[in-house]
């Protein structure tokens, strides 16, 4: 008994050994988070970007299988605005949505991994922190491994995270949908 129970943990060790799990971390820098806001009614809309803190995405064998990050909602701008004074983004920051002051980072943390090798196509779920808010989120990503990038472009619904404007007839001038563009850049971590 002894023996195969000596035998099972041995070959457990060996399996463990055999995959080859790596930790890539996020280059912040190269890396950015455009967004897109509209209105319902209107043909209008807003963009600018908003940058990542830090992050790491994990991988098994060459297999995405999780990673977490952390964006910096200080950094998030407007640049049709810059020079204009009071603009959306002045709004974006302060308590009518994403209260920027109380909450200075979002966090995203990969639960689930799925891959299509069909179309090249990862299928990611994820936990948002928003305002100390988490939802789970469903978003597909292409991984570009020779220069160690993930793209991906999803929408989220702002009013999940309670995420809305305080005027109740400007609320429903926006659009609840806030689109993302989202470009990773990642360096694998040595030992």
């Amino acid at each position: 008994m002894q023996q195969l129970l000596f035998t099972f943990i041995i070959l457990t060790s060996l399996t463990a050994i055999g995959q080859s799990q790596k930790t890539y971390s996020l280059q912040p820098e190269s890396s950015t988070i455009q967004w897109l806001g509209s209105y319902t009614f209107l043909m209008s809309e807003h963009k600018g970007t908003v940058q990542f803190k830090e992050g790491e995405l994990y991988t098994t064998n060459g297999n995405i299988t999780g990673g977490q990050f952390t964006i910096d909602m200080t950094t998030i701008t407007n640049p049709e605005y810059r020079d204009k004074g009071v603009g959306p983004v002045d709004h974006l920051r302060n308590e009518d949505f994403f209260d920027v002051s109380r909450y200075p980072v979002c966090y995203l943390k990969i639960t689930s991994v799925e891959y299509f090798t069909e179309n090249n196509k990862h299928k990611f779920l994820a936990d948002l922190t928003i305002k100390d808010v988490t939802k789970s989120i469903e978003f597909w990503g292409t991984a570009h491994p020779e220069i160690q990038q993930l793209t991906t472009q999803f929408k989220i619904d702002r009013t999940r995270w309670g995420i809305v404007h305080n005027n109740k007839i400007k609320e429903h001038a926006i659009s609840e949908a806030i689109a993302f563009d989202v470009t990773l850049q990642f360096k694998a971590n040595t030992l």
